[in-house]
């Protein structure tokens, strides 16, 4: 028998969680498979938590997890993904914007080699003050880490579950987990998603959205690229800013030397030249990157995380 868990992060979605409770069961009940429902209430300030609860007594796969804030959708993600029992993980939102019917499709590509599936929302029902923003950024993602998916945005995804054995998500990372998936070498596949139109509710998201965005799109990229050596980037900036400002330095030294020696140059003075300043600093620059990147080293040689961001209050159904 199929063993799924599914990870609902929920803020603020009172009118949707019945609907998407019992669309979610529908499907499962065709699939004749043993579900493990888990909705994280990330600091709802509606009825949200007491309709998990409801559900919770009358349905013995469901669990809720409840936050004592809102600590966002990483922190919700990550706890959900760390409570999952089952080997297969998919994540939904909870505005019933995803469809539950598209479960069978991902678990097709699951079994047949990929070990995370994200969806595309190739058609949606987005204002374009989202859309165009949001095509930008999937596209910036994807040339900086060479993960080639039309949608990193999309929260309908699946994934085997020993892959959050070596993940940890933390800020906005939630987005990025093909992306770190891929980089610790598992197989990341996409599949095109129906995007429903909202009914109940609004967008929790605004603009700066995009913003921290793209600054968590610097991090992984160092993570993912110089994450367990960071040195070779901070290091190589470091040597050529340095270089730059002390073969400069030389240059100026020389001509100041050869002035004074040979009595028909004229005298080269240094002090009052801006390129004595901008040399300096070059040097003082690169001596800094290089000693950031060692102090990198040794926090990434003894680096043992063991706190969370996210403090839960209740837990239903604990397993």
């Amino acid at each position: 028998m199929r063993e799924i868990t599914i990870v609902v992060p929920v803020y603020n979605e009172e009118e949707s969680l019945r609907i998407l409770h019992d669309q979610i069961k529908s499907v499962i009940t065709k699939l004749d498979a043993n579900l493990e429902l888990i909705f994280i209430d990330d600091g709802s300030t509606d009825k949200s938590w007491s309709i998990i609860s409801e559900l919770s007594a009358n349905d013995a796969c469901v669990r809720g997890i409840r936050f004592r804030r809102n600590f966002g959708k990483a922190a919700a993600l990550d706890v959900g993904f760390k409570k999952a029992t089952k080997p297969i993980v998919m994540t939904l939102d909870a505005d019933l914007q995803d469809d539950p019917e598209e479960i069978p499709d991902f678990l097709r590509l699951i079994d047949s080699g990929y070990d995370v599936v994200s969806g595309w929302k190739k058609k949606r029902h987005d204002p374009w003050h989202k859309v165009g923003p949001s095509r930008v950024f999937n596209w910036l993602v994807s040339s900086m880490t060479g993960v080639k998916l039309h949608d990193h945005n999309c929260g309908m995804k699946c994934y085997r579950r020993e892959i959050f054995d070596e993940i940890t998500l933390y800020g906005e990372l939630h987005r990025f987990v093909p992306v770190l998936a891929a980089a610790r070498g598992y197989k990341v596949g996409e599949k095109i998603v129906q995007h429903r139109a909202r009914k109940f509710g609004v967008s929790k998201y605004g603009f700066n959205r995009f913003i921290k965005g793209f600054l968590d799109l610097l991090t992984v990229s160092f993570v993912t690229g110089y994450g367990q050596r960071p040195q070779h980037l901070l290091g190589t900036v470091g040597l050529s800013s340095f270089a730059i400002g002390a073969l400069t330095m030389l240059w100026l030294a020389f001509r100041w030397v050869i002035s004074r020696v040979i009595p028909f140059l004229p005298i080269y003075n240094l002090s009052g030249r801006p390129a004595v300043v901008y040399s300096a600093a070059l040097m003082l620059l690169g001596a800094q990157f290089l000693s950031t990147g060692v102090v990198a080293e040794l926090f990434i040689s003894y680096q043992n995380r063991k706190g969370r961001e996210y403090s839960i209050k209740e837990e239903i159904n604990r397993k």
